[in-house]
């Protein structure tokens, strides 16, 4: 039975898919800070799989830390999550986020290649593709970024690109994620940010509890049907599924890939506010304001190679990402606590 790496493991994305991993037959071993998760995501994972996973919190930056967790244990592969992801803030805090995003990066690779492990699946996003280029997106596009955590990403798809090159049996799989929402079936884990949340959906979600008086909605001029902003909005579940997947296929491919994971479909943000009014009974109040720097129109997927390369495609909808958001609101009005 194999042994996965998952760093960034009790965040969002990371909890949804060590669960999976979990339920199709792998050990994982979770590497974290908690500086945006709590550990207490674990013990969810767990009562979600029945199956126990092995934690360690600390940094990807600390190279003696990600040295012990190799040394105790047989790391077979590496899905990396593991990194700062607010983009507001990062054009605030440019030094920081190169700094933690690549300098871990590099740090974890580096361990990697000490201790002969040669397959790494890399949390990359849909925000490498830029201001420049139209919708649907291609993996083939030229990739660009408008702040300093999309061009930790398309940094470090490069340098992944150059250690394949370097080795010829390394792989590499950069899944670029479109906007990620919903939570698990169960309830027991979904989106659980530290302070006032920056994504629409858990946003959203504190003006239903009563939390927040309104949501912003950034603009209603934008060239799409209703004026706001259009993005491929995927379940975290699906999201999840196609890690595994993406795994799968590196355990018998070596080189490097970069891969959409999208529904291939656009909702706006006045969809999204509408299909959750639905899901938890009551409206949201909204109030219209500026655009925000950077932002596009319309942004979603071409999602035919992710089927072509290793089976996989988005199945849950709309309306099961916002019921799922809400159930997991609704059990856990605090979060995760």
């Amino acid at each position: 039975m194999q042994n996965i790496l998952v760093t960034g493991g009790t965040g969002f994305i990371g909890s949804h898919t060590c669960a999976e991993l979990l339920k199709s037959g792998y050990n994982v071993v979770i590497m974290d800070n908690l500086s945006n998760s709590k550990k207490a995501v674990c013990d969810r994972i767990e009562k979600i799989t029945g199956k126990s996973v092995k934690f360690y919190e600390a940094d990807i930056c600390d190279y003696d830390a990600t040295c012990q967790i190799f040394s105790e244990n047989k790391i077979d592969a590496v899905i990396h999550f593991a990194g700062l992801k607010a983009v507001g803030e990062s054009v605030q805090k440019p030094i920081e986020y190169y700094s933690n995003n690549i300098t871990g990066t590099l740090v974890l690779l580096k361990v990697m290649r000490e201790y002969n492990c040669k397959k790494i699946v890399f949390s990359s996003s849909a925000t490498v593709y830029g201001m420049n280029n139209k919708a649907p997106y291609t993996e083939d596009m030229p990739t660009s970024a408008t702040n300093p955590y999309g061009y930790t990403k398309v940094i470090i798809e490069q340098i992944l690109r150059d250690i394949c090159v370097s080795d010829e049996t390394f792989g590499a799989v950069a899944l670029r994620y479109f906007n990620p929402i919903g939570a698990d079936k169960s309830g027991l884990i979904g989106e659980n940010p530290n302070g006032i949340p920056n994504n629409l959906v858990p946003y959203i979600a504190q003006v239903a509890q009563g939390k927040l008086k309104e949501l912003r909605v950034f603009g209603d001029d934008y060239d799409t049907p209703d004026g706001t902003g259009v993005r491929d909005y995927i379940h975290v579940s699906d999201l999840a599924a196609g890690h595994v997947c993406a795994l799968k296929y590196s355990e018998n491919n070596d080189g490097f890939e970069a891969v959409n994971l999208g529904t291939g479909n656009g909702s706006s943000v006045l969809e999204v506010v509408s299909a959750y009014e639905k899901a938890c009974g009551k409206e949201i109040p909204k109030k219209i304001t500026q655009r925000r720097a950077g932002d596009i129109d319309t942004s979603f997927a071409n999602a035919e190679k992710a089927k072509k390369l290793f089976g996989w495609e988005a199945k849950l909808t709309l309306d099961d990402m916002c019921l799922d958001s809400w159930n997991f609101t609704k059990l856990n009005p605090n979060g995760i606590e």
